[in-house]
């Protein structure tokens, strides 16, 4: 068995864009702001959200989704979060209403159906959707971008069948071990 399943980076190129342009639309507002008018409380307003802006740009670049058979690492820009493979009850494609699904590209905590989840995403990709056996603070869910779904969701389930396969093993003594 491969020690490693996926390693992954996702990123977008509409997204990135989008960023980078709001970034350089708020900094052009900002310097025209201060040129006819100092540095007022409308230029602190376009400086805010220049810096919002160019936060997304550096930090919501690239997904990354490293799976191996202990864990699923999932870190986006300068946010990180690790899921002991013990800890996920189970795993699928993430279907929640329209209105929550199209919330923007970044990571958004939200509640659907009374659980309170962390969602890593990207707008043009479809999600999946790992239930916690235990929360995590206050989260129950987590759920991240991926072109490849069903893939994803396929080796989260074989490393947990393995990973179940060796404990229940080592609990029984291990086979022909005579005991």
């Amino acid at each position: 068995m491969s020690e490693e399943f996926i390693y992954t980076q996702l990123g977008t190129y509409p997204t990135e864009i989008l960023f980078i342009s709001l970034t350089v639309l708020f900094l052009l507002l900002l310097i025209w702001r201060i040129a006819i008018g100092g540095f007022d409380f409308l230029a602190g307003v376009f400086l805010v959200i220049f810096v919002l802006f160019l936060f997304y740009a550096l930090n919501y670049q690239t997904l990354i989704i490293h799976l191996t058979p202990a864990v699923l690492k999932l870190s986006f820009g300068v946010f990180r979060w690790t899921i002991p493979l013990e800890n996920i009850e189970s795993c699928s494609l993430d279907d929640i209403p329209v209105v929550m699904k199209f919330g923007g590209a970044g990571i958004h905590f939200m509640v659907i159906g009374k659980r309170y989840r962390a969602s890593f995403n990207f707008l043009e990709h479809p999600r999946v959707v790992i239930r916690f056996k235990r929360k995590v603070g206050w989260v129950w869910d987590i759920s991240f971008s991926t072109r490849r779904p069903a893939e994803v969701i396929d080796h989260i389930r074989r490393a947990r069948t393995a990973r179940d396969a060796r404990l229940e093993n080592r609990e029984d003594g291990g086979i022909g071990s005579g005991v």
